[in-house]
C-alpha cells in the first residue's frame, strides 16, 4: 500500500514579499449600486490591518532604511574609511572656493535630506562637498504620521505630503556637536507651521542665534509651501523684518557666516526680482534657487501615478524641476550682471545638469532627489565625470597655451630673419649681441 506523502512545509521568504504585498492590498471590488455600508466598514478594516505592511514596502521605509544604514556605516573609523573608498575617491580638480570659504566639491546635498544634522559624518565621507542641514525650525515640529513620500519613478520625481519634520534646534546643535568631518555644514532655517505670520521673525532669530557658532553659512528659508497653508511673503519689506533681526545679531558677533536667501519657484519672475533687489539694499550674501513646487508640471511619464494620487497636496521635487530652476539662475545672473552668487537645487540629474547651472550663473548646486533614487553611485558618477572634464579642459588649455608660445616664438625667428635679410641687402651686417671673451688655456707639451 503506497503511503501519503505529507506536502512540503512553506516558509514565508523575501521572494514571496511581491505576492505577499499584493494580496493585502487587494480591495474589495464591488459595484457603486452594491456597495453597502458593510462592506464600506470591512474595505476600512481591511486597509488599516494592510497599512503596516504597506508600510514597509514604501518609499518612506526605503529612505528611512537607508538613512540608518548610512548612519551605522559612518559611526566607526572603518566604516567611514569604506565609504570614502567606494564613493569618495580624492578629486583635487573639484576644490573650488564660495563666500570666502573652501568647498572640496561644488556638489552638495540639499536641506530635507537630513533634517536634524545626524548625517553629516556619512555624507561628507560619500563624497559631498557641503552639507545642508534642515530645515530647523525654534521648537519640535512633527510631520505626518501616515504615507507623506510618493515616488514617480518614470519622470525621476518626488512629491512629499507634509509639513517639515524637524526635532527642534536644541537637539540640532547636539548633534552638530558630536560631527567628526571638517566639511562645511550649513543651516537651513524656517519658522514653526503654528508660528502666525506677525511672529515669523522672532521664530528665525530663534533659531539663528544659538546656531550662529555651529553653522558655517545660513540658509533663511523664507518660502516654506511645504503645509497646507504655505508661507511665502509676498512683499519686499516682509523679506526685511525677517533678515534685519539676522543682520544685526551678526554685526556683534567676532566670526562671520554668510547668508543666504532661498526662493520658491512658485514665485513669479516679478517677485523674483523684488527679493533680489534686497542684495542692493541689505548685507545678503546669496540666493539659493530653489524649493520644491506645489506645481505638477514637467511630467511625462507618470499619468498613471498622478491620476491614482488625485488633487493630494504636496511639494514636487526632481528632475522636473530642471527647466524652471535653470530659468531663474538665468535671469539673476542677467539681472545682477554676475553679482550675485546663486546656489542652483533643483533637477540637477547628471554632470550635464552640473554644467548647465554653473554656465548659467550659479557658483554651487545642491542634489537631494537623485542621490534617494541613485545612490552614493550616483553622486561618484557625477563628480567623475567632471573631474574629467575639469582635467581635459585643463589639458587642452595648456596644450593651446603650448601653441600660442610656438607661434609666437616662429613670429619672432621670422621677423629676425627678415631684418637680416634686410641688412644684407643693405650692405651693412644686423647687430648682434655681444659675446663675453672667454680666455683661452694652453696646455704644455711634454
Amino acid at each position: 500500500m503506497r503511503r501519503r506523502q505529507n506536502p512540503p512545509k512553506t516558509s514565508f521568504s523575501l521572494a514571496s514579499a511581491p505576492a505577499f504585498y499584493y494580496i493585502c492590498t487587494l480591495k474589495l471590488r464591488l459595484s457603486a449600486k452594491a456597495l453597502s455600508d458593510d462592506a464600506k466598514m470591512l474595505n476600512d478594516m481591511f486597509d488599516s490591518f494592510t497599512q503596516p505592511f504597506r508600510f514597509f514596502t514604501g518609499p518612506d521605509f526605503a529612505l528611512r532604511r537607508k538613512r540608518w544604514l548610512m548612519r551605522a556605516a559612518a559611526a566607526t573609523p572603518l566604516g567611514t574609511f569604506l565609504l570614502r573608498k567606494l564613493y569618495a575617491p580624492p578629486m583635487p580638480e573639484l576644490e573650488c572656493e564660495a563666500f570666502g570659504m573652501k568647498f572640496s566639491s561644488p556638489v552638495g546635498i540639499a536641506a530635507g535630506f537630513d533634517a536634524n544634522g545626524t548625517m553629516i559624518d556619512a555624507l561628507s565621507a560619500s563624497g559631498f562637498g557641503f552639507v545642508e542641514v534642515g530645515s530647523i525650525t525654534p521648537r519640535p515640529q512633527n510631520g505626518a504620521a501616515a504615507r507623506r513620500l510618493y515616488r514617480l519613478a518614470g519622470d525621476r520625481a518626488l512629491i512629499y505630503n507634509s509639513v517639515i519634520e524637524s526635532a527642534g534646534v536644541e537637539r540640532v546643535i547636539e548633534n552638530i556637536k558630536r560631527t567628526r568631518c571638517r566639511t562645511v555644514v550649513g543651516c537651513n532655517i524656517v519658522k514653526n507651521h503654528a508660528t502666525p505670520e506677525r511672529d515669523a521673525p522672532a521664530d528665525y532669530l530663534r533659531s539663528f542665534r544659538p546656531l550662529y557658532q555651529y553653522a558655517d553659512y545660513f540658509t533663511v528659508n523664507v518660502c516654506d509651501n511645504s503645509g497646507p497653508e504655505p508661507f511665502i511673503p509676498r512683499t519686499k519689506e516682509q523679506v526685511e523684518a525677517i533678515l534685519e533681526p539676522l543682520f544685526e545679531f551678526r554685526r556683534g558677533q567676532n566670526q562671520y557666516r554668510p547668508i543666504l536667501l532661498k526662493l520658491s519657484p512658485d514665485l513669479s519672475d516679478e517677485q523674483i526680482d523684488l527679493l533680489t533687489d534686497i542684495m542692493l539694499t541689505m548685507p545678503l550674501d546669496g540666493l539659493v534657487v530653489s524649493g520644491g513646487t506645489t506645481g505638477r508640471y514637467g511630467l511625462e511619464n507618470s499619468t498613471r501615478e498622478i491620476h491614482a494620487l488625485g488633487r493630494m497636496p504636496g511639494i514636487m521635487c526632481g528632475a522636473p524641476l530642471k527647466a524652471r530652476v535653470l530659468h531663474i539662475v538665468s535671469h539673476i545672473s542677467r539681472r545682477t550682471k554676475g553679482a550675485c552668487p546663486v546656489i542652483a537645487c533643483g533637477g540637477i540629474s547628471d554632470a550635464d545638469d552640473v554644467e548647465t547651472m554653473i554656465g548659467a550663473g550659479a557658483i554651487l548646486v545642491q542634489i537631494c532627489s537623485e542621490y534617494i533614487y541613485g545612490g552614493g553611485r550616483s553622486l561618484k558618477k557625477m563628480q567623475t565625470e567632471l573631474a574629467e572634464r575639469i582635467r581635459w579642459d585643463r589639458a587642452e588649455a595648456e596644450g593651446e597655451e603650448r601653441r600660442r608660445q610656438q607661434e609666437e616664438r616662429k613670429q619672432a625667428q621670422r621677423a629676425q630673419q627678415a631684418a637680416e635679410d634686410a641688412a644684407a641687402a643693405a650692405g651693412t651686417t644686423p647687430d648682434a649681441p655681444e659675446e663675453t671673451p672667454r680666455e683661452e688655456t694652453k696646455q704644455q707639451e711634454p
